[in-house]
Order: C-alpha cells, then sequence, then structure tokens
C-alpha cells in the first residue's frame, strides 16, 4: 500500500558554520546530526539534523548562498532566515528541551499557551533562536 500523504521533507537553515550549529542542534535542541563527518571530509555539500524519520533541517552554509540557481532569482534571495519553525513534542520533551535550552544559557521566551498550529490549539509554546540568528517554536499539544 502506497502512502500518498504530503509530508514535510526539510527545510534549508542558513548557518554561518554548519559544524557549530550542528553541535548547537545536537546539545542544546537534542537532535541527530546527519552527514556531519561527511560535510567535515569535504564529501558533503553540508549537514543536517534530523527531526524525526521523515524531517530533517538542513545547516546549509551561508557562504553557499550566491550559488542558489534552482530557480532565476534564488540567489538574490538566498541568505534570509525564514520567520521561524516549529518543532512539536511530547509534553515531556518539552519540558527536557525547555530545560535543556536554559542550562546551556540559550534565552527563551515566557510560555504562550493555546496557540494555534497544525494540529488546532497547543497546549504550551515557547520561542529561542540558535546561534545563527534563526528562530525556533517549540510547542507540544497534549
Amino acid at each position: 500500500m502506497t502512502d500518498h500523504t504530503a509530508r514535510l521533507d526539510h527545510v534549508v537553515l542558513w548557518v554561518r558554520d554548519p559544524i557549530a550549529a550542528a553541535g548547537f542542534y545536537e546539545k542544546a535542541v537534542g537532535l541527530e546530526s546527519v552527514r556531519l563527518t561527511d560535510f567535515s571530509a569535504g564529501d558533503a555539500p553540508f549537514p543536517s539534523v534530523r527531526v524525526n524519520e521523515e524531517t530533517i533541517l538542513d545547516l546549509m552554509p551561508l557562504a553557499m548562498a550566491e550559488r542558489a540557481t534552482m530557480l532565476p532569482g534564488a540567489a538574490e534571495s538566498s541568505g534570509h532566515p525564514v520567520n521561524h519553525v516549529c518543532l512539536s513534542l511530547p509534553a515531556d520533551d518539552f519540558d527536557t528541551l525547555r530545560g535543556r535550552l536554559e542550562e546551556q544559557s540559550v534565552p527563551v521566551t515566557d510560555l504562550s499557551y493555546d496557540s494555534f498550529g497544525a494540529r488546532g490549539l497547543a497546549k504550551r509554546s515557547f520561542y529561542f533562536r540558535d546561534p545563527d540568528g534563526n528562530i525556533l517554536e517549540a510547542r507540544h499539544y497534549d
């Protein structure tokens, strides 16, 4: 049986130092690196971090922005961060993430309640930045 449900595959984040960015996402956010060894060896153009079995965040070197030519005009818009990326977590993982970020002195916003998202109203959410200024939101629905 084939599943024809649309899914989010990846989001590209522009970063100054992909190795440092991967370290942040591993240590502070708790995501597993993908292709970091290959990137370090020069065998991959960028590393990624795994959000779940189907979704990754690509940590694209900002230096590659001028080479973004997949569409006419893409290079001119490359290098600008998206507004934010939202990670939906179970409640325990949400609390663990917030604690880990605070332990590592990563500033976090106050908690918000009942913010709307893909699965309706999230019970709690908060925002934080990675070292490159990309904004992430964490939330849980249960």
